[in-house]
């Protein structure tokens, strides 16, 4: 190291911390209501990211499922009503980002997976999503109350 020119003898010691980006989910799982043979339920999310130091677009990738029969099949969809961009304040803070989650099925299944959000460094963050359709009348008792006046359900003997 040179001071004013002449050669020094000093030692420097640098020491800081980097912490590894992160993002909270609120709720930190998702639920989703049963519903019938192709309806479609859907929720939000709110994404909360943390200790990112840069700009960063999410993507997602979603959980495929293989039914019965051999077809594969993705049941779920994801949205971004106001982008995927993880924007730093400046304060060093990111913004919240909304996510739209819906789920729809036109074959009977009951499925638990993760969601993998995916930063543009290639960090894994996943969130664990449950949903189910059904024409059976006992799974979907908490649909048809929520819907019962858009409902009609008739009994055959």
């Amino acid at each position: 190291m040179y001071l004013n020119n002449s050669p020094s003898r000093y030692m420097l010691k640098l020491s800081g911390t980097l912490s590894s980006p992160k993002i909270n989910f609120h709720p930190p799982f998702l639920m989703l209501m049963p519903v019938p043979l192709g309806v479609e339920t859907e929720a939000v999310v709110t994404i909360v990211p943390q200790d990112f130091i840069r700009q960063s677009r999410i993507r997602v990738r979603l959980p495929e499922l293989e039914l019965a029969d051999g077809t594969k099949t993705c049941p779920f969809s994801v949205k971004f009503p106001k982008g995927q961009n993880i924007v730093l304040s400046s304060d060093g803070t990111a913004n919240e980002l909304t996510c739209h989650i819906s789920f729809r099925s036109s074959k009977p299944m009951s499925f638990l997976g993760e969601m993998l959000f995916i930063d543009q460094e290639d960090n894994r963050f996943s969130f664990q999503v449950a949903g189910t359709a059904d024409n059976c009348l006992l799974t979907l008792y908490p649909y048809l109350a929520l819907h019962r006046s858009d409902q009609k359900v008739i009994w055959r003997s």
